[in-house]
């Protein structure tokens, strides 16, 4: 019998998915068994009669794979020219009359010049803009000698754009000029007119930017999963114009919830920096020990005098002030260290190896948390702006998870998340259920990618492991499964029990993604720094305080409930949001914000939706 190899072992312990319930298979071997190199007496099983044998063609042709969703070339939504030929009153089209010698009032024939704007607008913006001059005679912006004070206020805060997280050139419309020939009335109503469409264009555009963002997260990959945000422009334009307070007004769209105001600070803290000071070197190779003496320490102290945060340096203000550039690690130094990498959410022993380097050196620049903290409040925008007064909180690039009770946290973990070849999504949902003692469904992808090879030269393998497996509904055995045809109507879970990839329970918010919070036998994980190492599934460092958390009980019911042994299903008193999030820049719980390596790299495809769209919008605009 060939065995499987340990590597095997541990990708299979990684994976997660639903299943349906059953009965466990009796005195089977366990992934652990094996993982342990355990090496019992199995007899070979010989297929039984009349189970479907390849055929030479499909003995030769390859496994099949399953892909993991894609990241995409973002295509920012075109801008379309807003029809204002059909805004122009009937009577007057066409016919433009000198106003200048009639008693008419000001601006009442500007009108007649509508044809004659050429603006450009997204989709939504463009439909509002034609609906709104289409039933209404009156103008927001203007007045007979130039822009109005609504106008100024309105161009004051699409300037300002810039400080909650948007780009100002996205918005940007100049003031009519106030110098026209007295008696050219004409040239100065068009102006006006033009003025006008344009600074409603650009206002409107700004409402749907910082409402739900300018970046549709869906064009972005197949990780993000969201709906849109619908933002009801058309009632926000007549608020608008009706407003005594168009500034005010303008400004009460931006999200208003903590997180939000906490990144909006932080932008204003860092971009009135002075970034001149030199990026610190620590020499390759680097390892400090409590006890050690090295030269780099001195480079080491520079780094935390950079990057350490004010409250740190207060703290060690005296240590920091005596040092004098000794290579001695000294107790003091050491807890300085510590302090450190405890903010930065790094095991606080004192060892100085490449995490703790890589955030003393690496790309924390100011303009790195500048454009780490854009990035968060354009993310942030595709959450609800108020994310309740109950709710778990899961930061992928930070590897936590915090659960949040009365408008604030109560506590966080530890967590594994999905490798860079099999990501966590980016979405919301709701937590419904806690499964104790579960079974663990393998997912498609890794019956596909990483049994079926296996399975191929050793069909009975899953039999002797212990797993269940099923085509349509049906038990069979292992063997009975023709490997070579479709897996589609082939399930196959694996029994609850101590070595379950699962352990010993899994809390359930049921998503097309497969993704959940879970248990897991492999404890050892979370003493790492880098926890990017599962199949998508968010593992939790201390399972059964979340789960008593959702469930509203205590950790000894939990435990209780483990205790009896029977796979079972607990619905949660209350459905509570979850946030499956990915945030390299995101407040802690005293509403600093912290920052966080990018894991998958998303920052760098935020960035191109970004410039796709900065593009789209000057091109037309």
């Amino acid at each position: 019998m060939k065995l499987m190899k340990t590597a095997a072992i541990v990708t299979l312990l990684t994976g997660c998915a639903f299943t349906s319930l059953g009965v466990p298979h009796a005195n089977a071997l366990t992934l652990m068994d094996w993982f342990r190199k355990k090496r019992p007496v199995v007899e070979e099983v010989q297929p039984p009669r009349g189970v479907q044998q390849p055929s030479e063609k499909q003995a030769s042709s390859p496994a099949p794979k399953v892909t993991s969703p894609r990241y995409y070339t973002y295509k920012a939504e075109p801008l379309r020219r807003i029809d204002t030929a059909k805004l122009t009153d009937p009577v007057v089209t066409g016919s433009v009359v000198n106003v200048a010698s009639s008693a008419m009032a000001p601006l009442s024939q500007a009108r007649q010049f509508l044809p004659d704007v050429t603006a450009y607008a997204p989709g939504d913006v463009a439909k509002v803009v034609e609906a709104y001059y289409a039933n209404h005679d009156n103008f927001i912006w203007i007045k007979d000698k130039g822009a109005n004070d609504a106008a100024k206020a309105a161009i004051a805060v699409l300037a300002d754009a810039g400080s909650v997280g948007l780009n100002p050139h996205d918005y940007a419309v100049e003031l009519p000029s106030e110098t026209f020939d007295a008696a050219d009335v004409n040239a100065r109503e068009k102006a006006l007119v033009d003025f006008e469409i344009k600074l409603t264009s650009a206002t409107l555009t700004y409402m749907l930017d910082t409402v739900r963002g300018r970046v549709d997260p869906n064009k972005i990959s197949g990780y993000h999963d969201f709906k849109r945000k619908t933002v009801n422009l058309a009632g926000k334009l007549n608020v608008l114009a009706a407003s005594h307070d168009v500034g005010a007004f303008l400004k009460s769209l931006t999200p208003s919830g903590p997180e939000f105001q906490a990144l909006q600070k932080e932008l204003a803290v860092l971009n009135a920096k002075n970034d001149n000071v030199p990026r610190v070197e620590i020499a390759p190779g680097t390892l400090l020990k409590p006890g050690n003496t090295d030269p780099e320490l001195a480079n080491i102290i520079e780094g935390i005098r950079q990057k350490g945060s004010d409250a740190l340096k207060a703290e060690h203000a005296a240590v920091l002030a005596t040092y004098q550039g000794a290579p001695e690690y000294t107790p003091e130094l050491v807890a300085l260290v510590e302090g450190f990498q405890k903010e930065n959410n790094l095991k606080p022993d004192g060892i100085v190896g490449k995490a703790s380097i890589r955030l003393l050196t690496g790309g924390d620049t100011t303009a790195d948390r500048i454009n780490k903290v854009v990035i968060a409040m354009e993310q942030a925008r595709w959450l609800p702006a108020d994310l309740g007064s109950r709710y778990v909180f899961i930061n992928q690039p930070a590897f936590t998870v915090s659960y949040h009770d009365q408008n604030k946290e109560q506590f966080s973990m530890r967590v594994v998340v999905g490798s860079k070849s099999n990501q966590t999504y980016f979405f919301e949902d709701e937590i419904q259920t806690v499964e104790f003692n579960p079974y663990w469904g393998v997912p498609q992808s890794i019956i596909i990618n990483e049994m079926l090879p296996k399975l191929r030269s050793d069909p009975g393998y899953l039999d002797r492991l212990g797993y269940q497996v099923e085509v349509g509904g049906r038990p069979v055995s292992s063997y009975d499964v023709n490997w070579y045809g479709s897996t589609n109507s082939v399930a196959v879970r694996q029994p609850p029990s101590s070595d379950n990839a699962l352990g010993e329970l899994k809390i359930l918010f049921p998503n097309s993604h497969a993704i959940y919070m879970h248990d897991t036998p492999s404890k050892s994980f979370f003493a790492r720094d880098q926890r990017a190492l599962s199949h998508g599934c968010v593992r939790l460092a201390d399972p059964r305080r979340m789960a008593a958390a959702v469930l509203g009980t205590t950790v000894d019911d939990i435990a209780k409930q483990i205790a009896g042994g029977k796979n079972k299903g607990v619905q949660v008193p209350q459905r509570i949001p979850v946030y499956v999030a990915y945030f390299t820049a995101w407040p802690d719980k005293d509403g600093k914000v912290q920052y966080f390596d990018d894991v998958y790299e998303r920052d760098m495809y935020m960035g191109r939706a970004f410039e796709a769209t900065r593009t789209a919008r000057q091109t037309q605009g």
